[in-house]
């Protein structure tokens, strides 16, 4: 079941009213708002996509990058190998034990990254492809009420928890009042400079045998450098598997295979 945003390009989309003077929800029920967003999006088995990432920035002729994505939520792994374009094919990213590994095929050597590591050179990071584990890194509060083009929305407010290692320290979200989808993602410096901003106009689900329920997946992503105006960057997720995968994927070993 697809419910994309019906806008009339970017600007329509990042309008929305002022909040009302009341916020509607309480915190108890926000954070019970955000393990719904956590959940819908969590399969308890693996989980495999191809990846379309289109890079955009002011002055140059956009590029465009391809990579398989694999999870095992259960075990929180998650591992991405870029195939596309030749230059990039065969690096990788693996997550295990909440270390993040990137791999580079021309040098054949294995370096640790933060969150905030730019993916592949985009302007993605390993949280815009893994599962959603909001209640776990971030504390909610509720910063009101609002609308996002013709949806009405939830608006919270996210801070890192204590020792949590995040892309960004401060979150706002606009949170689809029917379907308990996030609309828009706000991401803030500890400062609270704005970083980038991204809109999730598609949303499908899929019934996943493991979970035996509906694991909801966004089809599109739409990323907004908010300190280089102009750079943008769009991720299309297709081609879903929720099917068990080779434990051997989540190794270094089966990265460093496919760039030989």
């Amino acid at each position: 079941m697809k419910r994309p945003l019906k806008i009339l390009g970017l600007a329509a989309l990042a309008a929305f009213s002022a909040p009302v003077a009341r916020a509607a929800l309480s915190e108890k029920d926000a954070l019970e708002l955000v393990k719904l967003v956590d959940e819908k999006q969590r399969n308890s088995g693996d989980y495999a996509s191809l990846c379309f990432v289109k890079e955009t920035e002011r002055k140059k002729e956009p590029k465009v990058f391809q990579a398989m994505v694999y999870r095992r939520d259960a075990d929180d792994k998650f591992m991405i190998l870029f195939t596309k374009p030749k230059e990039e094919a065969g690096k990788g990213y693996l997550k295990i034990d909440k270390n993040l590994w990137m791999y580079d095929p021309s040098t054949g050597k294995w370096e640790r990254k933060t969150e905030r590591e730019r993916i592949g050179g985009t302007n993605s990071r390993r949280s815009d492809f893994d599962e959603s584990r909001l209640v776990e890194e971030y504390d909610i509060k509720v910063d009101g009420e609002g609308t996002l083009g013709n949806f009405k929305v939830h608006k919270l407010k996210l801070t890192a928890k204590k020792g949590k290692d995040v892309a960004y320290p401060v979150l706002g979200l606009w949170i689809d009042q029917a379907d308990k989808n996030v609309l828009k993602r706000e991401e803030f410096s500890l400062s609270g400079k704005l970083m980038r901003t991204t809109f999730y106009p598609k949303w499908t689900k899929k019934f996943s045998e493991s979970k035996k329920a509906d694991v909801w997946i966004p089809e599109e992503m739409r990323i907004f450098d908010e300190l280089e105006k102009g750079n943008s960057t769009v991720v299309t997720i297709k081609e879903t598997d929720l099917k068990p995968l080779d434990a051997n994927i989540f190794t270094k070993a089966w990265i460093e295979s496919k760039s030989k």
